[in-house]
């Protein structure tokens, strides 16, 4: 059997899960959208039901498998809903519902339902994605009041750049947020993972954490309270063949690394058709039988290359951590150019083995 896999430690998650709460001092959706960032969605959802506040997700599928697999408490749609025509399976499921758009408050004044929703009423205070402008959020909290469709409401709004500490960007749109809702008596929700983490003085009756969830910072500088998360996922697999390379030999596709010493190459069964990112130059770090060496060459579909010269005990069948816990995710993604969250959410084909270490 290939030897490729990624194993998912729960207790790490729901470390994470309890420090997002500590931290904040508030109520906590943990975000499993995107099959829980390619962690499991219905796994990491079971294994924090008995703790959690409520989960969230991006749409109406990813809630109800969450739902057909057992999970009851309460699951907030992120995107809201696509067709007015899902408001009877938001209703019927017990689902809350985040309403961005005037076409979403007319289709729910129309709808004909039976029990009151939870609407999770988006500002859209300088992203500029998906929100209500500034100059809508008043009249449109009042027809949710008013519609007799409709019981608790809960303000929300979502920052562009908390992910950068000494940007003024969050606290202008803190701002705008507050003269918006100025006068409402509702609670409030504005926090996302780097939110949670950097920004304590932003009020916020409900945190959303997702990627800390995981165990990986949102930020591209060290951060004490990031430093604190648990990774929750290790991608590893084995050598499956080793080459004794002179100096002056390249190895891989284009040549792209050429060897300046007698060189030990081993064969790693990962690639990117596993969602090891492909542009993972040379020097990324890996960890051989616990040991610290690096990726060389270019990453091929199934396979990739390792260097081993300085490794005499590795060798055929040596354990190849690519990302967890002894090789940062966010250490990875830095070296390809891109963003831990996309390491996560692109694995594909890898067995997830899941276990509470």
């Amino acid at each position: 059997m290939r030897p490729a896999r990624a194993l998912i430690d729960l207790n790490a998650l729901r470390h994470n899960y309890r420090l997002a709460r500590e931290v904040s001092g508030a109520k906590a959706l943990a975000v499993v959208k995107a099959d829980a960032y390619g962690h499991g969605a219905v796994r990491c959802a079971q294994a924090l039901e008995g703790e959690v506040d409520g989960f969230a997700v991006a749409c109406i599928e990813e809630a109800l498998e969450l739902r057909a697999a057992g999970i009851r408490q309460p699951i907030l749609l992120l995107e809201g809903f696509f067709e007015a025509e899902e408001l009877a399976l938001i209703e019927q499921h017990e689902l809350w519902c985040v309403v961005h758009s005037l076409w979403q408050l007319d289709a729910i004044e129309r709808a004909p339902l039976s029990r009151p929703l939870t609407v999770w009423l988006k500002l859209d205070s300088g992203m500029h994605r998906v929100g209500l402008h500034p100059a809508d959020y008043q009249a449109a909290y009042r027809r949710l009041q008013t519609c007799g469709k409709v019981g608790k409401i809960v303000l929300m709004s979502h920052f562009a750049r908390a992910d950068e500490p000494d940007c003024p960007r969050s606290a202008e749109q803190l701002a705008t947020f507050e003269q918006a809702r100025e006068g409402l008596d509702a609670e409030i929700s504005l926090r996302n993972s780097p939110a949670v983490l950097g920004w304590p003085s932003i009020p916020s009756d409900w945190v959303r954490p997702g990627i800390m969830l995981y165990g990986a910072t949102p930020f591209e500088q060290a951060q004490a309270l990031a430093a604190q998360l648990r990774p929750v996922m290790t991608l590893e697999s084995k050598i499956i063949s080793v080459r004794e390379l002179p100096a002056g030999e390249p190895v891989g596709y284009g040549a792209r690394f050429i060897s300046e010493r007698p060189t030990r190459v081993g064969v790693v069964a990962m690639g990117y058709a596993d969602g090891y990112p492909r542009h993972a130059p040379t020097g990324t770090p890996v960890c051989i039988d616990g040991q610290p060496s690096r990726l060389i060459g270019r990453v091929s579909m199934d396979m990739l290359t390792v260097d081993l010269t300085d490794l005499p005990q590795a060798g055929l069948g040596s354990r190849v951590e690519l990302w967890g816990k002894q090789v940062l995710a966010s250490d990875v993604a830095t070296q390809a150019g891109t963003i831990p969250y996309q390491l996560f959410c692109n694995l594909r084909r890898v067995p997830l083995i899941y276990s509470e270490n």
